[in-house]
C-alpha cells in the first residue's frame, strides 16, 4: 500500500489512445500499456477466425515522444499488441511482460513472474517499482491453459499513490488477491470490453461493465480508467455500457472513460 494518502495528490495523468493502449505519467516516467497503433484491419488467428480492428489509434506512436517503458500484458493477441505496437518495442528502453511474451518480442523485454518486481530510476531521483500481478484471461482453471499467460501490473513509489493495470483479466478472485497486497489503490486501469470466447465455453475472458464495477469496489479505487472497450469488433461492451454501469452503482465520479 502506498504511504501517500490518496486525497493528497492530483490524479495520475492517463491518456486513453484506443483499445488497451494508455499513456501513464508516473513519477516523472512515461509508461505505455499494450501498444496498438495500426490502422483498421483484419488479423487472422486461425483458418476460420480473425480479429477485426475497426478504428484508428487516437495518436501515432511517433507522436508520443520518448517512452521510459512499456507494460505489456501479453503478446499473443493482436488486440493487445498489433504490428505497429510490436515494432515499437524495439525502440523503448524496456518492456515488462510475462516470461513467455518476453521470449517472443524484440528489444529489452523482461519477463516478470507473478508478484515479481523490478525498479525504474526516476529522473529526479528515487525509483518506481513495477510488480507483476495475477491476471487470468478467462474462467479460473481454463484462462491460462487456453488463452496463454497474461499479467497485470501495480506501480508504486514512496511518495506516490499506487496504480493497478489489470491487463486482460476476467477473474475477480485475482483482483481480491491483488487488493489484499496493495489495496486500496488510487488508480485502477481496467481492461473491459466483455469479451467472450468459444474456446472457453463462451465465458468472459475480460471484465464486463458489471465486473469492472465490482473490481473497483474490491480495490477501493479512487479512480478508474476504463480501457480495452473500443476499436475492435469483438468487444461486446463499449463506453456507454461502462458509464451506465458505474452510474447505476453510484460510482460515476470514479470513472475516466
Amino acid at each position: 500500500m502506498s504511504a501517500v494518502q490518496q486525497t493528497d495528490v492530483p490524479p495520475i495523468p492517463a491518456r486513453l489512445l484506443g483499445g488497451p493502449t494508455v499513456l501513464l505519467e508516473y513519477g516523472g516516467l512515461r509508461l505505455l500499456t499494450d501498444p496498438t497503433f495500426d490502422e483498421p484491419g483484419v488479423y487472422p488467428l486461425t483458418e476460420d477466425f480473425a480479429l477485426v480492428k475497426t478504428a484508428p489509434p487516437r495518436a501515432r506512436a511517433a507522436d508520443l515522444g520518448p517512452l521510459d517503458a512499456v507494460l505489456l500484458s501479453h503478446d499473443q493477441h493482436p488486440d493487445n499488441l498489433d504490428h505497429s505496437g510490436r515494432a515499437l518495442l524495439a525502440s523503448v528502453p524496456v518492456t515488462f511482460t510475462t516470461p513467455a511474451s518476453a521470449g517472443r518480442v524484440d528489444g529489452d523485454a523482461r519477463g516478470l513472474t507473478e508478484w515479481e518486481s523490478a525498479t525504474l530510476a526516476r529522473p529526479g531521483g528515487g525509483t518506481v517499482t513495477v510488480t507483476a500481478v495475477p491476471a487470468i484471461h478467462g474462467p479460473d482453471g481454463l484462462g491460462q491453459q487456453v488463452m496463454g499467460d497474461v499479467t497485470g501490473f501495480v506501480l508504486t513509489a514512496d511518495d506516490l499513490p499506487s496504480v493497478y493495470i489489470s491487463g486482460d483479466n476476467a477473474s475477480l478472485d485475482a483482483v481480491r488477491r491483488i487488493a489484499e497486497r496493495f489495496g486500496p489503490v488510487d488508480t485502477a486501469v481496467l481492461f473491459i470490453g466483455a469479451v467472450r470466447a468459444a474456446q472457453v465455453g463462451g465465458e468472459l475472458i475480460t471484465l464486463d461493465s458489471a465486473s469492472a464495477v465490482e473490481a473497483a469496489r474490491i480495490l477501493g479505487a479512487r479512480r478508474v480508467v476504463a480501457a480495452h472497450m473500443d476499436s475492435w469488433e469483438h468487444f461486446r461492451e463499449g463506453r456507454d455500457d461502462v458509464v451506465e454501469a458505474f452510474a447505476a452503482a453510484g460510482l460515476a465520479h470514479l470513472l475516466q472513460a
